[in-house]
């Protein structure tokens, strides 16, 4: 017999990222295997059973090729002609965490469940962390 896990009864742990000198792209496909929890055995695609995560360093973040000149962030504000871009070394100056929390949030699912998991990452761009509470454990998602 399949059992089901529920939100209410998944088992959660914090982990803590070093993101100095790590690939985006490869980096944030790591992070939202772990917040979805597809790395677990009780992995379930209607709940979410993922764990928490914690990024520090977003600011030594690197990007491969020439993205580094071509990619830029554009929104709407909402108003007439109300469209705004940066390019990535200008977001990289003004809110580094925006560029990994952008990233992983475009890996989850695109519903209510992946606004739920995308509150369970945690990024900063130092060092230090307000979450040593929770006793995160320190993880390296490098390739090696």
């Amino acid at each position: 017999m399949t059992r089901f896990i529920n939100t209410d009864s998944a088992d959660r742990s914090w982990y803590v990222v070093d993101a100095k000198d790590q690939v985006l792209g490869r980096l944030a496909t790591k992070i939202a295997t772990i917040i979805r929890g597809k790395n677990k055995p009780t992995f379930s695609p209607n709940a979410d059973t993922g764990d928490f995560v914690v990024v520090i360093n977003a600011d030594k973040i690197k990007i491969t090729g020439k993205r580094e000149e071509l990619k830029t962030y554009s929104w709407h504000t909402g108003h007439p002609g109300g469209r705004k871009t940066l390019s990535y070394l200008e977001m990289k100056g003004k809110k580094p965490e925006f560029i990994i929390t952008n990233a992983v949030k475009g890996m989850l699912p695109k519903n209510r469940l992946g606004n739920q998991l995308i509150k369970k990452l945690k990024v900063y761009t130092g060092e230090e962390h307000p979450h040593q509470a929770q006793k995160p454990e320190t993880i390296s998602l490098t390739e090696k």
